[in-house]
């Protein structure tokens, strides 16, 4: 309520910090879109009520330190091993919400095993998957997901086909799997595309709620320190080169997470 001297004027709080997420500074740079995912994934458990069943597992890379912005039981795992460790702590405690947070360089590179493998095994997991094509914490280096002629620390020419092969499409690799339930890619570069995001995170939640097996959803992000260029040019990046290499959508949706969908919407 402010005061004007004249009368109380009542105000409506429409906007404010997930309670999932804590108040505290991030280490992300301006305009990476980390921060973005960390709300959404936030504010999914709040409005499934699930912060205090919630266990995270953040890896090796820039979400390294997200067990310090949510305000939920969280540990760190080995680069790449963060889908082994969620699948050791769900089989242990099935009855919570187990959630793995990992970038390109970490889950399509030195994890690719782990997360085939949990996908193939059907674990009832949920994979948070930030796609920036590059290696964003240990200096900008090609990444499993670097676009073919696109220009990192370790391929100041450009993306070689012939010398380093193609991006990996994790999300239709992964579809694959007769484990998986629900795997999806979205992206965070508008606010269109990231309430579609959220939607796809909620989804994702539901379907380890409803113990249908492994659920993923690839978010493509930006990363303008590495890139190097401006915030505002990442995003355009994203659409104009990210999308057309990454196209958006569902890769798989079980008919039992369609019938869980309908029930709860």
């Amino acid at each position: 309520m402010i005061t004007t001297g004249v009368s109380p004027i009542e105000m409506e709080l429409v906007y404010e910090r997930p309670s999932s997420l804590n108040n505290c500074p991030t280490r992300y740079c301006p305009g990476c879109t980390h921060g973005v995912a960390h709300r959404l994934v936030a504010e999914a458990l709040d409005e499934l009520g699930l912060r205090e069943r919630t266990i995270l597992v953040a890896p090796v890379g820039c979400a390294v330190f997200a067990y310090e912005y949510f305000e939920v039981d969280a540990c760190e795992a080995a680069h790449g091993r963060a889908p082994a460790m969620a699948t050791g702590i769900k089989r242990v405690q099935p009855e919570n919400i187990v959630v793995a947070y990992q970038g390109d360089g970490d889950l399509a590179s030195i994890g690719a095993a782990e997360i085939l493998h949990a996908a193939a095994r059907g674990e009832n997991i949920t994979t948070i998957f930030i796609n920036n094509a590059v290696y964003g914490m240990t200096g900008g280096q090609m990444a499993p997901t670097s676009l073919v002629g696109q220009k990192t620390t370790s391929s100041p020419m450009g993306r070689d086909a012939q010398l380093a092969g193609f991006p990996i499409r994790m999300s239709e690799l992964l579809s694959q799997m007769d484990g998986a339930a629900y795997i999806a890619r979205r992206s965070l570069h508008d606010v269109r595309h990231i309430r579609q995001a959220k939607k796809a995170i909620l989804t994702a939640l539901k379907t380890q709620m409803g113990n249908l097996g492994f659920s993923m959803v690839e978010l493509l992000s930006s990363c303008p320190t590495n890139w190097g260029l401006s915030p505002r040019e990442a995003l355009q990046w994203i659409e104009d080169y990210m999308v057309p290499q990454y196209p958006l959508g569902d890769y798989k949706v079980t008919d039992a997470v369609q019938a869980l969908e309908k029930r709860t919407e």
